[in-house]
């Protein structure tokens, strides 16, 4: 009998647990699956934020801090759901959801999105991305998760529709194809923020961002658009993207940021980021008594508690922006009507009861349903309802073509993007090329005269049309003028962060006693000592009229003369022996190689032009690597010429590689097609700078891709490297000429030349960069001139005895006899044969 009422009790308790599930929240995040024909995904951070327990292994992650609003938001999809399959839009095909709650932790998003990626009919084991059985997917709300999710999404080609990422970062196509949002971009955003700011007469502004995808970016695009309308940005300070999670960094960090704002003299400060952090920045704002004129993106600028908070008024004015919103139409009565019905089936409204078990549905009152993320989730889910009729052929009657479902994604994606219709009658939704709407922004204020602290709009912006702002706020703010101590301060900022040369300087107002903190155009002006007036900047560059110009084009000049005269020597003695011997016809190819190398130092003096910087290395570049080449091919033929003793298949080898033009022409196509990649992914271009002086602009050439440029010079030593071993090689060898002593001279010139160089040209800074350019390729030049040509030259001019066939088998003979080697055959000097086979004499 005891034993029945134990198994009775047990029963119950395991039917409970079933039919309730527990309130706890880990890092198993709830979720709602209600299967359809087509299953659409949702994902939602109904709690905001992860705490992490670190003394476990793996760590265990709890989701805390339960937001209503997002609560309700996550239910306007299932209502749209159920909306869409009451209604005719698809007759004959049900729409499921699966829907997440994320927490707005990136692992938990990854987690969800793959679960949502799996065939059900494959039993799930693993995500398939050509059969995933949720063919779109509603989601995230912050943009670093939509990241994560857009790109696992991309392979399968699952579109992604965002009602609340905002990045930038998320239009580009190329990197994340398949997402789309009913959210304005934060491109858009920081233009209005800016116009807002130049409308309102506003000279001098704060930046505060946070290190993530959203604030990071919205940041550094807010300082450039400021910057282009010559605003001074008085300070920015990017939160740590641990700023929530570490309480002794978070402290330090707010400390610091509190200095900055009391110390600042800006007339608004952006804060541009996630609501939690701004959630923190307003209570230390509040605490320490700091009162500004505060402008709030989207993520923060209608939320009810911020606005609610005891003595918000006390911060200041809050101007905000949002993206155009509405309500949703009959969501409020469903939720005070049917919403709790059906808890049985919606396990987020049992985690909602779990907070808020007396009543919750008095709970929800109409303060907790926005008119924005709300009515941008309500249209996501319309833009679906839209894209499949039209991709299932629908009418009112019946769809067709459900069995596309079975298999592929991407003809939905397709569809998604080109819907274009009004939603009941008010909304016009379409995309653009990135996946963005055409709709623009709300402009708002806080009304904190009000009681309630009611948010009023005071304007609005479109993409591509003038800003609309009521005519009172322009009045309000047209006659404000920065006094003295703001016009030091925005001076003193810029000059201390090392910005001093590029945005500062003030004007005079001629019917004002005040100052304005106005900028001098960042390119071609600088700032007066007294800082009253704007100067323009001097051009700087290494001139035809610089000292050291003149020095390095007198010796350009005399290495152009010289390769001439001795081009001229080569031809007129071209059928003599030395000719021969320094490579024939390969010579002259060496002289014109070595001509254009002289022709290419002056590219580098001068005011430099985009041909000139494009051309200057990479010609260098290609005309040395074929002097190099010439240099190795006659080498090689020398030396197998001569080497008789070698083993027999290293011979052949050597003797089949005796091709000096096959040599010249592969030795030096890999440099050709290595410039040319140089020149079309990477080329050096002209950089204007004031880094070294803010009365000046340095006009100088940039290498472009510092990797090509190293390669480019690597191969070259790689190919003198080659040169030198050979040359050492063949000073064994009957060298009359001394061909190969000579080259080691000028190969090892080049390698140092070019060694020490690097370090010298990292080091150096300003015009004369360029000139231990030219001065580098005149030293290469020379050394080839002085060592390979100068010898020859001075042989044929005078010491004309040795310049004939007569001289040189004798001297080859001698140097076979001191080996007791004999030689009978005739020696040919472009073709030198082996002697015959040695015997003792």
């Amino acid at each position: 009998k005891y034993t029945m009422w134990v198994l009775l009790l047990l029963i119950v308790t395991v039917t409970s647990i079933v039919s309730e599930p527990s309130c706890s929240v880990n890092n198993n995040p709830r979720h709602i699956y209600v299967p359809g024909d087509v299953v659409v995904g949702g994902l939602f951070p109904v709690y905001l934020q992860v705490e992490t327990n670190g003394s476990t292994i793996p760590p265990q992650k709890t989701c805390i801090d339960y937001d209503v609003q997002m609560f309700l938001r996550s239910q306007v999809m299932i209502y749209a759901i159920q909306e869409i399959n009451r209604s005719q839009m698809l007759p004959n095909v049900s729409v499921g959801y699966e829907i997440y709650d994320t927490c707005g932790d990136v692992t938990n998003t990854i987690r969800a999105t793959l679960s949502m990626m799996e065939d059900i009919q494959g039993q799930g084991v693993k995500p398939n991305v050509t059969k995933p059985h949720v063919k779109v997917v509603i989601g995230e709300s912050y943009s670093e998760n939509s990241i994560a999710v857009a790109r696992l999404l991309a392979l399968p080609s699952v579109a992604q529709i965002s009602y609340s990422s905002t990045s930038e970062l998320l239009s580009r196509k190329c990197k994340f194809p398949s997402f789309l949002r009913t959210v304005s971009s934060d491109e858009h955003q920081t233009i209005a923020i800016a116009e807002l700011v130049r409308h309102l007469n506003w000279e001098s502004v704060g930046v505060i961002g946070s290190d993530d995808e959203y604030g990071k970016y919205g940041a550094e695009r807010l300082i450039d658009l400021f910057n282009d309308r010559k605003l001074c940005v008085d300070f920015k300070e990017i939160l740590s993207a641990n700023f929530l999670l570490n309480g002794t960094r978070m402290q330090t960090e707010l400390a610091m940021l509190m200095s900055k704002i009391r110390s600042s003299s800006a007339e608004a400060i952006v804060i541009f980021t996630a609501e939690l952090n701004v959630r923190i920045i307003l209570k230390e704002v509040l605490r320490m008594g700091i009162r500004r004129i505060w402008i709030a993106c989207d993520t923060w600028s209608t939320n009810k508690e911020f606005s609610k908070m005891p003595d918000i008024q006390k911060v200041g004015r809050v101007f905000g922006f949002i993206p155009k919103r509405n309500k949703v139409p009959g969501f409020h009565d469903y939720v005070r009507d049917s919403m709790f019905q059906s808890k049985a089936h919606n396990s987020f409204i049992h985690e909602f009861m779990c907070h808020y078990p007396p009543c919750p549905d008095s709970l929800v009152d109409e303060s907790y349903i926005d008119e924005d993320e709300s009515y941008y989730i309500y249209l996501a889910v319309k833009v679906v309802a839209q894209g499949l009729r039209s991709l299932l052929n629908c009418n009112n009657v019946r769809c067709c073509s459900l069995f596309i479902f079975s298999w592929l994604c991407p003809q939905l994606l397709e569809e998604l993007k080109r819907v274009n219709f009004r939603v009941d009658n008010t909304t016009h939704i379409a995309f653009d090329e990135h996946g963005d709407p055409t709709t623009g922004y709300d402009i708002v204020e806080w009304n904190m005269s009000d009681s309630e602290n009611r948010i009023i709009t005071v304007g609005e912006y479109r993409p591509n049309e003038p800003i609309q702002i009521r005519e009172h706020l322009i009045r309000e703010f047209e006659n404000v003028t920065v006094s003295l101590p703001i016009l030091n301060q925005c001076f003193k900022y810029y000059k201390v962060h090392g910005y001093y040369h590029k945005y500062h300087i003030l004007s005079y107002l001629v019917q004002s006693s005040g100052k304005k903190c106005m900028a001098c155009h960042p390119k071609s002006e600088y700032t007066s000592s007294d800082m009253d007036r704007c100067l323009m900047k001097t051009i700087d560059y290494l001139g035809w009229t610089d000292a050291f110009t003149i020095v390095l084009l007198s010796f350009d000049v005399l290495g152009i003369v010289v390769s001439l005269l001795v081009t001229i020597l080569f031809a007129v003695e071209r059928r003599t022996p030395i000719v021969k011997s320094t490579g024939g016809y390969l010579s002259f190819l060496e002289l014109l190689s070595l001509l254009t190398c002289f022709c290419c130092v002056s590219m580098f003096l001068g005011e430099p032009t985009k041909t000139t910087c494009l051309a200057g290395l990479p010609l260098f570049g290609m005309a040395f690597t074929v002097c190099v080449s010439c240099i190795l091919a006659n080498l090689l033929q020398i030396f197998v010429g001569f080497t008789f003793d070698l083993r027999v298949t290293v011979g052949d080898k050597l003797k089949r590689l005796n091709r000096p033009i096959a040599v010249v022409a592969c030795c030096s196509a890999f440099q050709v097609a290595m410039c040319v990649l140089w020149l079309t992914y990477a080329p050096p271009f002209i950089v204007e700078s004031s880094r070294f002086n803010e009365a000046t602009i340095l006009l100088e050439c940039n290498i472009g891709s510092k990797t090509l440029f190293g390669a480019m010079l690597t191969y070259i030593a790689l190919l003198a490297v080659v040169c030198f071993l050979f040359a050492f090689k063949g000073k064994q060898l009957p060298d009359l000429y001394k061909n190969a002593s000579f080259v080691s001279i000028s190969m090892m010139i080049f390698l140092v030349v070019w060694i020490v160089f690097i370090p010298v040209y990292i080091n150096m800074s300003g015009k004369y960069q360029q000139a231990i350019e030219a001065a580098a390729i005149l030293v290469s030049n020379y050394s080839v001139l002085c060592c390979h040509f100068a010898p020859k030259c001075y042989i044929m001019l005078f010491w004309k005895e040795l310049n004939n066939e007569n001289a040189i088998t004798n001297y080859i003979r001698k140097h076979y006899e001191q080996k007791g080697m004999a030689v009978v055959n005739k020696y040919n000097p472009s073709n030198p044969p082996p002697p015959s086979p040695p015997k003792k004499i």
